[in-house]
C-alpha cells in the first residue's frame, strides 16, 4: 500500500516491486530494481527515505527516523528480515542481517556484514568492508572477498526478484491436495560454509 502523506507521494521506480501487504509513506524515492517484502513499513513521514537502486527491504523490516531527519540506502543495500533502520545510513553493498536494529545517526561504510541479532546504538560510525556482530555490536574482523563475493550474488537474485513478481506472483485459492506432478524447486544459492567448499 503506496500512501501520501502531508502532499508527499513516495516516488517508485517502475521497475521496482513493492509487495501489496507493505506499506509506503509520505518522502520515500525507491530506485530501480528494489524489492520490498509483505510487512516491510517505510514511513517517510518525518523526513525522507531513499532506497537506490538494487536494494531489497525483506518482510517485516521498518525504516523511519526521527523528524527532519533523512535515511539512506545506497545501492545494493540488503535488508534482512525483521531489521528495523531507525534513522540509519547504509552503505553500497551492505548485508544487514535479520532482526537487527540500526538505531538514529548510526553510519554504515560500503560492503560491511552487519550480523542477525546486532545492536548498534546511536552515532555508531562503521567503517567500509566492517563485519560487526553482538549486542551492543562490536567490529570483528574485515570483509573478505569471499564474503563480499558471496553477500553480492545474494543480493543479485533480490534484484531478479521484482521481475519474477511482476511474471508470477497472484493471489490464488489454495490447492487441497499435493498434485502428484509437484516439481522440486532448485537450489541455485548456498549458504557462506556450502560457499566456500565449492
Amino acid at each position: 500500500m503506496i500512501y501520501s502523506f502531508k502532499g508527499f507521494i513516495p516516488v517508485v521506480h517502475e521497475s521496482a516491486f513493492i509487495h501489496p501487504q507493505a506499506a509506503v509513506t509520505g518522502n520515500v524515492i525507491i530506485g530501480k530494481d528494489v524489492y520490498v517484502g509483505p510487512g516491510a513499513a517505510i514511513r517517510g513521514d518525518w523526513g525522507e527515505i531513499v532506497i537506490e537502486d538494487g536494494c531489497n527491504v525483506q518482510e517485516n523490516c521498518t525504516l523511519h527516523m526521527f523528524p527532519g531527519k533523512s535515511m539512506r540506502l545506497k545501492e545494493g543495500a540488503h535488508i534482512g528480515h525483521g531489521a528495523i533502520i531507525h534513522g540509519a545510513n547504509i552503505g553500497r553493498n551492505v548485508l544487514v542481517g535479520m532482526n537487527s536494529v540500526l538505531m538514529d545517526d548510526v553510519e554504515i561504510g560500503d560492503e560491511c556484514i552487519i550480523g542477525a541479532l546486532a545492536f548498534i546504538k546511536a552515532e555508531t560510525v562503521i567503517p567500509d568492508r566492517k563485519l560487526v556482530v553482538g549486542n551492543p555490536a562490536k567490529i570483528i574482523k574485515d570483509v573478505s572477498d569471499e564474503m563480499i563475493a558471496w553477500k553480492t550474488k545474494g543480493t543479485a537474485l533480490y534484484q531478479k526478484l521484482p521481475k519474477d513478481c511482476y511474471g508470477s506472483l497472484r493471489a490464488v485459492e489454495p490447492l487441497r491436495e499435493i498434485p502428484e506432478d509437484r516439481p522440486t524447486q532448485e537450489a541455485f544459492y548456498k549458504t557462506l560454509e556450502e560457499f566456500r567448499k565449492k
